[in-house]
């Protein structure tokens, strides 16, 4: 297998820094989105409750709702970090030049793939089941978490999506060892 060389991943600096920028940015509003209210749910016209995704996650907790938040704690907190993070540790090798190992290319390559339905789809299914459910019953408004949330989502997803494609350009492109 050969080795690929993060130093010539990026043929523009600007690019690999732009990139960063990115995902510092997706971390920034993904943390907000952990923590701004996400929605308010308006009962009869008398109750409202208005929550964040930390702020449910804990009372799924408290409720005994385990799995689901754990489900819900895995694809909407834990992994879009770890996405991110390897993102920004592959970007700063390649501005390292130092060579990049296989397996870190690989899991790039796997987070590409699971990223697509692990963040955004299971999220929205949750607050559209939530609106669903409540029906008649209650109104459901939306807040900034959520949108903050989303475009996390976005924004890791098209930098993963440009990072996989030029490290697939770049591993086409080099002969095997």
């Amino acid at each position: 297998m050969s080795m690929i060389s993060n130093a010539a991943l990026f043929s523009r600096p600007r690019e690999c820094w732009l990139l960063q920028l990115l995902l510092v940015c997706a971390l920034l509003l993904l943390l907000l989105g952990m923590i701004l209210p996400l929605m308010t749910l308006e009962q009869f016209w008398l109750i409202e409750s208005r929550f964040s995704l930390l702020s449910g996650l804990s009372q799924m907790f408290q409720e005994g709702r385990w799995v689901l938040g754990l489900l819900i704690g895995s694809f909407s907190l834990l992994l879009p970090l770890l996405k991110i993070g390897v993102l920004l540790r592959v970007l700063r090798l390649s501005d390292q030049a130092r060579a990049s190992s296989v397996p870190l290319l690989r899991s790039l390559h796997w987070m590409h793939l699971y990223g697509k339905w692990a963040m955004l789809d299971v999220f929205v299914v949750a607050v559209l089941l939530a609106a669903v459910k409540l029906g008649a019953l209650a109104q459901v408004q939306i807040h900034s978490g959520l949108y903050g949330f989303a475009v996390s989502v976005l924004l890791t997803m098209a930098v993963t999506a440009r990072v996989t494609h030029l490290t697939q350009d770049l591993g086409s492109a080099q002969p095997d060892s």
